[in-house]
């Protein structure tokens, strides 16, 4: 059974998400119990101490001296092979959610939709199933993200770019980013990249490159927490 632990400073939203995980648990037939609930991110620190835990969820922003994201780094000291999973009301946050090796981050308002594709998503990754697809229109085009190296903003067009082939369609970041995988961050304002697929980064240029030479750009405003988030995963060479 996997044990989940779930905190929010709010006590609607932290009853809000234990429903719909127990909901989407039951639906799913998933072996996953919430073992522990809490609004103050102390009392979630203490209890991680002493307990086995697989999941946690927790909000980046708490109203205590101890922020979701610190709180995830305690855990990590203790617990470097569980699952954590962000929500936030302010998407700014999410980069730097990465440096901590989160498994996904979900913006508020979260729907069980939303919630419910995370952690299937985390099932299949425990369960080794390494194939999953990316929906990219509403003719229902399915993409496997371990193809996609980087998805490019084109004026009205979003341009979902593979080794192979590339993968266009009417949307906007706003529009995707939220339900992308966690490995998908964004570098510059008109790109947002595959960190799994990066082979090198040159920082002086400010490029990123894959393989058979493809490249893009990085961008001055998300450069510093994307260099510290490769550094984190050991992707930079």
């Amino acid at each position: 059974m996997l044990n989940f632990v779930v905190c929010d400073d709010s006590s609607n939203m932290l009853n809000k998400i234990c429903r719909m995980l127990d909901s989407i648990f039951i639906d799913n037939s998933i072996d996953a119990n919430i073992v522990f609930q809490s609004t103050d991110p102390h009392e979630v620190l203490n209890y991680a101490n002493s307990n086995k835990v697989d999941v946690f969820v927790l909000d980046i922003q708490l109203k205590s001296n101890l922020s979701g994201l610190e709180l995830a780094q305690k855990i990590r000291e203790h617990n470097k092979d569980c699952y954590i999973i962000f929500t936030t009301g302010h998407l700014e946050y999410s980069l730097l959610a990465y440096k901590i090796k989160t498994f996904d981050y979900l913006a508020k308002p979260i729907t069980t939709e939303r919630l419910e594709e995370t952690i299937l998503r985390l099932i299949e990754d425990i369960n080794g199933q390494p194939k999953r697809y990316i929906k990219i229109d509403s003719k229902n085009t399915l993409v496997d993200e371990n193809e996609i190296l980087y998805i490019k903003r084109d004026g009205m067009k979003l341009v979902y770019h593979t080794p192979t082939k590339d993968y266009e369609a009417y949307s906007s970041f706003a529009k995707i980013q939220h339900s992308l995988p966690s490995n998908f961050i964004r570098c510059h304002k008109s790109y947002i990249v595959n960190i799994h697929k990066i082979l090198n980064v040159e920082p002086v240029s400010n490029m990123i490159y894959f393989d058979k030479n493809t490249t893009c750009e990085i961008g001055p405003k998300y450069k510093t927490t994307l260099l510290e988030v490769l550094n984190t995963y050991g992707n930079v060479k």
